[in-house]
């Protein structure tokens, strides 16, 4: 940030325009909605608390497998414990893994680093 300047501003003082809108026609705020869901991992009971479009991406990816919600998000608890000893914010390693199943679904994969 530049000292001085209020956060948006551009060198100039003023606001710099950007070429493609972030907010898509018909973009819905519900979206945006925190939404807090008991889930039971791997046997285990606990409170998810995601935006509702990462409920929904969960939701689509779980009708893929054919399984639950939970039962998906068992699975990336158990295999982000066998690969990589745990993780300190489970809530956004699930916000990343629907945004890298989006990107990979859109033909945009970037899976591995």
């Amino acid at each position: 940030m530049i000292q001085g300047k209020e956060p948006g501003e551009g060198v100039h003082g003023r606001f710099q325009s950007i070429s493609v809108d972030p907010f898509v026609r018909g973009f819905d705020m519900q979206l945006v909605r925190p939404l807090a869901r008991s889930i039971r991992l791997n046997g285990f009971a606990t409170c998810l608390r995601l935006e509702q479009v990462y409920w929904d991406i969960l939701g689509d990816m779980a009708q893929l497998n054919s399984c639950s919600i939970s039962t998906l998000l068992s699975h990336v608890d158990r295999e982000v414990h066998l690969r990589h000893g745990g993780v300190r914010n489970f809530s956004a390693l699930v916000r990343v893994v629907c945004v890298v199943h989006s990107l990979k679904e859109a033909g945009m994969d970037h899976g591995a680093a």
